[in-house]
């Protein structure tokens, strides 16, 4: 395996760590393309009980997909790059093994958690979080949705708070991490390594996960009270809308300063996104885990071929100037010509995926 991706066998668990510290262990399409197939193995490897994933450093377990390789591909002069294509299509092949992984998998969510963090970390069975940890998903500011199965887990999410997160990109906390449901449990930072031993020493027998949940819970402390569930209410009254504008009304509403306070943070994101987002997310409360992927990978393939996804990019992570030029630049001239585009069949097919991984 490269330097970015390292694995090791402890007894019983297959460890994995991110090994990319100076971009936040950010996830390259190189690293997907090791880990899919090591977890392919594990899966059938009667000696490996259980997977254990997590960052190298302290700042970061993984945060987000390298976004910037994807820019750089659709933006050469031939066109959309294969990458457009391929990083998004292997990367949900991947967080649909985590998903639908039959062993216990483990993420020890220590640091940043977005996007394609979230993505390596929410489909497993147990996600560990600390003090150090933050939680989100800020698609909607790069003129991308919130996806990595967004579309499945935000809608289920407690209340409308699913909502919220998806299109505000708001950053949460341990306590709130547990209170929405991403994290299963939190440990002190410093006890992490201690507790990587431990999952690795751990009596298996016939029942790898009551295993697990014993040594989790032997580890687990309370991470405090949850601020999310302070602003749940209006949580629930602002973003219960099927349209941005009905969130949009309703927040001006609402009043007062945490109010304002998103009104101003989705008055800077892409519009286009914003629709996009909501619709996934309505959508998604209906649909089947791998449903949500397939419309996903449409959603992805329609932002790749249009212009806020680089318009996005370019403001954040290239020219820096954290003033993107959305276009439409408008709500009212996102129409719904344009959001179905987003949801029509791609150019080269759908991804279709089983509920058993190939």
């Amino acid at each position: 395996m490269s330097q970015d991706v390292q694995k090791e066998t402890r007894g019983p668990v297959g460890l994995i760590t991110l090994n990319r510290p100076r971009t936040l262990n950010a996830l390259s399409l190189d690293m997907i393309r090791e880990i899919d197939p090591l977890l392919k193995e594990w899966a059938r490897d009667d000696s490996i009980h259980a997977v254990v994933i997590r960052g190298e450093g302290e700042r970061a377990f993984c945060a987000g997909g390298d976004v910037r390789a994807v820019w750089d591909s659709g933006r050469a002069e031939s066109g959309a790059g294969a990458m457009t294509r391929d990083f998004f299509r292997e990367e949900y092949i991947l967080n649909h093994r985590v998903h639908r992984f039959p062993k216990p998998f483990v993420a020890l969510v220590d640091g940043i958690s977005m996007g394609g963090g979230v993505g390596l970390s929410i489909h497993g069975s147990h996600r560990v979080v600390t003090e150090r940890t933050m939680f989100a998903m800020p698609e909607t500011g790069i003129g991308l949705v919130p996806d990595i199965g967004g579309g499945w887990f935000l809608p289920r999410f407690p209340g409308a708070t699913g909502t919220f997160l998806g299109l505000t990109g708001a950053r949460l906390k341990s306590a709130d991490c547990l209170y929405v449901g991403y994290g299963t449990h939190h440990v002190p930072a410093d006890r992490i390594e201690e507790l990587t031993v431990a999952l690795s020493s751990a009596p298996y027998g016939d029942d790898p996960h009551a295993a697990i949940d014993s040594v989790l819970a032997e580890f687990h402390v309370d991470a405090g009270p949850a601020p999310l569930a302070d602003a749940r209410d209006a949580i629930d009254r602002c973003f219960a809308g099927d349209s941005v504008e009905s969130i949009l009304g309703a927040l001006e509403a609402e009043g007062g300063a945490w109010a304002e306070e998103q009104l101003s943070i989705l008055a800077r994101l892409s519009p286009t996104s914003l629709r996009l987002a909501l619709r996934q997310i309505r959508q998604g409360r209906e649909m089947s885990y791998e449903e949500v992927v397939t419309m996903e990978y449409r959603l992805s393939q329609g932002c790749m071929a249009g212009h806020d996804f680089y318009e996005g990019i370019r403001a954040l992570l290239v020219d820096k100037d954290r003033n993107p030029r959305w276009n439409p630049s408008a709500l009212g001239d996102v129409d719904q010509a344009l959001v179905d585009r987003h949801f029509a069949v791609p150019a080269d097919g759908d991804l279709v995926l089983s509920p058993e991984p190939a």
